[in-house]
């Protein structure tokens, strides 16, 4: 029997972050969801051969700041294929990011300081990267994945901006919690979703090995501990399923290489709008990809006149920024 004539069996998600140290920008934690026949659970954590192999893997490996048109183009292609209701439509950036995103429009931005929301959601101007030839040899590859029993559902993301991230700090929640809570809310968004009990593999979040005391949106659940290590924590949790914590399975697990890719454009994009908005106040700011490194620290140096002149929020600018304020 075939892969693609077997029963189909449990829905799977692969759960993975993107942009949790950098200085500017949000963090951004992507989940991929798919329904898998047996042979596709043997699927996802076979490594891809062939040219798929220079598709789908470790996004820090096949995409980079300014060129993760790759995750753009699956984004795209995930929600042609997924069919009607994936909710994801393809006739702009900002279309496809708000229709990943698991929080409304409105919800994203509440936290704007008033005059500049256009910092984080301005979309003047943007316009797909990938080539269509790209996207379709994608949507290809998704067929081709389901003949051999992985049948994607959907790509889902969770943004928190750097005001929220800054807030949270304020409050004691670190970072490493943040992307944990905010893995949590997209695996309760998947089992209300798919209405259904998961299989859920989420890359490893800083250096728990023990999760349940550390859950938010999933604290207070009855669950079982499989196994805990620093490789691999995993649990059952009543009435959501089976959740994996895993070191490095963006490089070990299909779903969530495509969680890792499809993340990394959305951060890489809403990080862009970042700098062109304030390189629309003064042109001789650099292109900074927001991490640690010495282009984004000329960035901030040299923006920070400007955006006090302007009554720019530096909460909303740059991480840490509120704490710092409130230490001095």
């Amino acid at each position: 029997m075939t892969a693609s004539a077997e029963r189909p069996g449990p829905v799977r998600v692969g759960v993975d972050e993107n942009g949790l140290g950098p200085r500017l920008g949000p963090l951004v934690v992507t989940a991929v969801a798919a329904r898998t026949t047996e042979t596709g659970g043997a699927t996802l954590t076979s490594t891809p051969r062939g040219a798929l192999a220079g598709r789908i893997g470790d996004s820090k490996k096949l995409v980079s700041f300014g060129d993760s048109a790759l995750g753009e183009a699956w984004a795209r292609a995930i929600g042609i294929t997924a069919g009607p209701g994936s909710g994801t439509p393809v006739d702009s950036p900002d279309a496809v990011i708000h229709a990943l995103s698991i929080d409304p429009r409105a919800t994203l931005e509440r936290p704007c300081p008033p005059g500049h929301g256009a910092q984080c959601w301005g979309a003047d101007g943007e316009a797909f990267e990938a080539e269509p030839e790209l996207v379709d040899t994608l949507v290809r590859d998704i067929e081709r994945l389901e003949q051999r029993g992985v049948r994607l559902l959907g790509a889902h993301v969770a943004i928190i901006c750097t005001e929220r991230l800054n807030e949270a700090a304020a409050r004691g929640v670190s970072r490493f919690q943040a992307d944990l809570f905010a893995m949590e809310r997209l695996i309760l968004h998947a089992r209300h979703r798919y209405d259904t009990e998961l299989d859920v593999t989420c890359g490893k979040v800083g250096g728990y090995a023990t999760y349940p005391p550390a859950f938010g949106p999933l604290a207070g659940r009855l669950f079982t501990t499989v196994e805990e290590g620093r490789a691999r924590s995993e649990y059952r949790v009543a009435d959501v399923g089976r959740i994996a914590f895993v070191r490095d399975a963006d490089g070990s697990h299909l779903l969530v290489a495509l969680a890792s890719l499809v993340g990394k454009w959305v951060r890489d994009r809403l990080t862009r709008r970042v700098t062109r908005y304030h390189r629309a106040y003064d042109p001789s700011l650099p292109e900074a990809s927001g991490y640690h490194d010495p282009v984004t620290k000329r960035f901030v140096d040299a923006s920070a006149l400007s955006r006090q002149n302007r009554g720019f929020s530096d909460a909303c600018f740059e991480r840490g920024a509120r704490a710092a304020r409130r230490g001095g």
